[in-house]
Parts: C-alpha cells; sequence; structure tokens
C-alpha cells in the first residue's frame, strides 16, 4: 500500500487546515458540535484534494518522469500503473461525496468548485501565466469558505481578503523555488508556464502579495466590527507573530534552492512551526479569554 498512500501526498493535508479559520475565528472552536463538523469537512478535502493530486499525476506523467524531483511519485516511477491510479482516485472521491451528503448543500458546492478548479487546472489553466497562480490561490480561498458553509457561520470579508493574499503568497513562491529548481539543475522540464517568468518578476509580485498579507491581517485585528465581536483590541498583538511568519518564509524561499515545494520547507522548519504555534495559542487566549470574561 506504500505507493498509494504516496500518491494520496498526505504532507499537503496541511494545507486543508485553512478549513478550520471560520471556526476559530466564529467563537465556536470548543463547540463539540461545530468541531466535529469542521473535522469532518477536513476529512472530505483530504480525500478530494488526493483525487485532484491523482488526476495530475496521471495526466502529467510523462513530463514528471523528466523532473529530477516528480519523477519518483509513484505513477511516474511505475509503482502504480495509470489506470489503477484513476480508479483509486474514484474511489476518493466516492468516500468524499458519501462524507458530503450529511454536510450543508453549500459546503457541497464549494467542493464541486474547488474539483472543477483543479481539472480546468490540471487541463489547461497551469499553462496560462499568473492564471496559474491565481488558481492555486483559489484553492485556499474555496478551503476558507467551505469551512464556513461546513458549520453555517458567515464568512467574513476581512477573512476572505487575508486569505487571499496569504493563498497567493504561497502560489507564487512556488513558482520561484520551481524557477530556482530549474536553473539549478539546468532542466527544461518543468512547467510549461515557467518561461513566461523570471525571478525578478516573481518576486516583485511576491513583495507585493507579502505587503498585502501583513497589511489586511494587521488592519483586521484593529477593525471596529472584530474589536465588538471579540471584545478586545488585543489581537492586534498577534500581528507580530505574522510579520515574523511572512518575513522567515521570503528567507527560506530565497535561501533554498533544491525544493519546489515550499510548504514542504516551511513545515520542516522549527522557528516557523514555533511561530505558528505562538499565533495559534495567542489567537485563541485572546479571543476566547475576552469571551469568558464578558
Amino acid at each position: 500500500m506504500t505507493p498509494y498512500l504516496r500518491l494520496l501526498r498526505p504532507k499537503q493535508w496541511v494545507k486543508n487546515l485553512f478549513l478550520f479559520a471560520a471556526l476559530i475565528f466564529s467563537h465556536h472552536l470548543f463547540a463539540t458540535a461545530y468541531l466535529l463538523l469542521s473535522i469532518k469537512a477536513f476529512v472530505v478535502f483530504c480525500f478530494v484534494s488526493s483525487a485532484a493530486y491523482v488526476l495530475n499525476d496521471v495526466v502529467d506523467v510523462d513530463a514528471d518522469r523528466l523532473h529530477p524531483i516528480k519523477r519518483n511519485r509513484p505513477i511516474a516511477s511505475n509503482a502504480v500503473s495509470p489506470r489503477n491510479a484513476i480508479f483509486f482516485g474514484l474511489l476518493l472521491l466516492g468516500i468524499a461525496a458519501a462524507l458530503s451528503s450529511s454536510l450543508p448543500r453549500e459546503f457541497a458546492f464549494a467542493v464541486a468548485v474547488y474539483v472543477a478548479f483543479n481539472v480546468g487546472y490540471t487541463f489547461g489553466l497551469k499553462r496560462v501565466v499568473l492564471v496559474d497562480v491565481f488558481i492555486i490561490g483559489a484553492g485556499f480561498l474555496i478551503r476558507v469558505v467551505a469551512g464556513a458553509y461546513a458549520i453555517n457561520v458567515e464568512v467574513s470579508h476581512w477573512l476572505i481578503l487575508c486569505t487571499l493574499f496569504i493563498s497567493l503568497f504561497l502560489a507564487v513562491s512556488k513558482r520561484r523555488a520551481e524557477l530556482l529548481l530549474n536553473e539549478l539543475t539546468a532542466s527544461q522540464s518543468g512547467r510549461a508556464v515557467l518561461k513566461d517568468y523570471d525571478v525578478h518578476f516573481v518576486d516583485q509580485m511576491m513583495t507585493i502579495v507579502a505587503s498585502g498579507t501583513v497589511i489586511s491581517y494587521a488592519l483586521y485585528s484593529v477593525a471596529e466590527r472584530t474589536v465588538l465581536m471579540f471584545g478586545t483590541e488585543n489581537l492586534v498583538f498577534t500581528t507580530v507573530f505574522v510579520l515574523f511568519g511572512t518575513f522567515r518564509y521570503l528567507f527560506l524561499v530565497q535561501h533554498h534552492t533544491t525544493e519546489d515545494n515550499p510548504t514542504a520547507l516551511l513545515l520542516s522548519d522549527p522557528p516557523m512551526l514555533v511561530n505558528i504555534a505562538l499565533w495559534f495559542i495567542t489567537c485563541v487566549g485572546i479571543i476566547y479569554g475576552g469571551s469568558a470574561s464578558r
């Protein structure tokens, strides 16, 4: 089963944690019913996202075999046949559909949109400059919205804005890492869209979205609606963790050229993991501590 487990790309499931954003910022983190719904939604997206990766690996198998890293993937290395992979992907979608049936229809719609975006990305949109990074970014945004739909709470405009900038930041940094990996290995086996990018242009985009990430979060933390909802102005102090995380991520992306998956790079960096943990603990303490005191 090891090749099939690798085909799932479980390390990528960390991206599905975006589904819990609405749960945390809607004051329902410690409400068992809401938490269970969010966990079920998380599991659904784990299956659906893995099915999308399977489809991508089947379609890109020839290109992956020429790539210095992707050639080790189960299908590209012939550990799993394309036919078996397709059946496996359909099984994953079937399980996801069964689990979604007990969640709100709006959540199922969000899942369908996510699948449609990934199919479009796999079969052509990933070759269109700029559209490719916006599709990747949309995947994170859909997760946040789906998480809100799963527990039937309103999606904050601030939450959408912050997610938009963060998701584009991650998408653009991925392209930068791929560009540098191609240069380092003198390989032309990367994505076709990479020929339309260069490191200088990508760095400009990263500067813009990194700035947008920090500014939008800072404005959210001091917005009148935020202060009224949480009953405290102290959320502004969590901005320091967002700043550090942004700077640290930029440092990692610009000083590591052997990994085309910045998400994996991020999760293997102890300072970043500590920073994320501190941000989470501080946010929960401020949001729920403020509610308990009222």
